[in-house]
């Protein structure tokens, strides 16, 4: 019988460092700049995920761990878009288009009963659509800003023709932070043809008939492109009103 599940072995650890390796000759062949990121980022995931895979079953216990490590989830991920976009200071907003996003699509997946309500089921559901919303915040506030940066003459010409700022702003840079979307768009497009993303897997694996893992990977792609609209739509509100700007905004 074939094994479904990663075996935890000395192949598995050679099998991680070696495309680590792969990644940082990569990014240091195309002269990306991002090598040492590579690995301090790979490094964090194999810390953070051990101490998750050892506080998951605790957290799974009760409803009060459960909204806890989900509540941590949303400030993680709001700290995280703060940084890309422009400072945790200064982006410390970047948590409305998050929770904006995530609340309403989570409510109405769980209200439909096609997740049940339980702490094993939720808990990854949420941190899906967290991690979505927070890819999609992240791009559209920082396409919004290097937009408003790079045309600054245009948002100025908009204002001498009587547009107030909120409106000159967002004839800018609402055209190019939808483009945030394209990653989910296109997944959704080719799922099925191009990839088999992990909830399909993760159901095959655990047991479940294909049909079963299509329909899941259905609901987490349509989902995700909901929230993460959602979240597009609000970032670029957001940096249209000044609520999340760079150190240099225009005021």
């Amino acid at each position: 019988m074939t094994k479904a599940a990663v075996s935890i072995d000395l192949p598995f650890g050679a099998a991680l460092a070696g495309l680590v390796l792969l990644a940082v000759v990569a990014a240091r062949i195309g002269g990306l700049g991002v090598s040492r990121a590579v690995v301090t980022a790979s490094v964090r995931a194999v810390l953070q995920l051990a101490a998750v895979s050892v506080l998951i079953a605790a957290v799974l216990r009760s409803w009060w761990a459960t909204a806890a490590f989900i509540t941590l989830m949303l400030l993680v991920a709001a700290a995280t878009s703060a940084r890309r976009i422009t400072t945790l200071r200064l982006g410390r907003s970047a948590i409305l288009p998050i929770v904006a996003g995530v609340v309403p699509v989570g409510v109405l997946v769980v209200a439909a009963g096609t997740v049940p309500l339980t702490e094993v089921a939720v808990l990854p559901i949420a941190g899906i659509l967290i991690g979505g919303s927070m890819t999609a915040t992240s791009l559209a506030g920082r396409r919004a800003l290097d937009e408003l940066r790079t045309r600054h003459g245009e948002y100025e010409a908009a204002l001498a023709l009587g547009f107030l700022p909120r409106d000159a702003a967002l004839e800018l840079c609402r055209p190019t932070s939808g483009r945030a979307l394209v990653p989910a768009l296109d997944q959704t497009r080719t799922v099925g043809l191009v990839t088999l993303p992990g909830a399909f897997v993760g159901v095959l694996l655990g047991g479940g008939s294909a049909v079963q893992a299509g329909a899941t990977q259905l609901l987490v792609l349509v989902a995700l492109l909901a929230v993460e609209a959602i979240a597009v739509g609000v970032t670029v509100e957001l940096v249209a009103a000044g609520a999340l700007r760079a150190s240099s905004a225009i005021s």
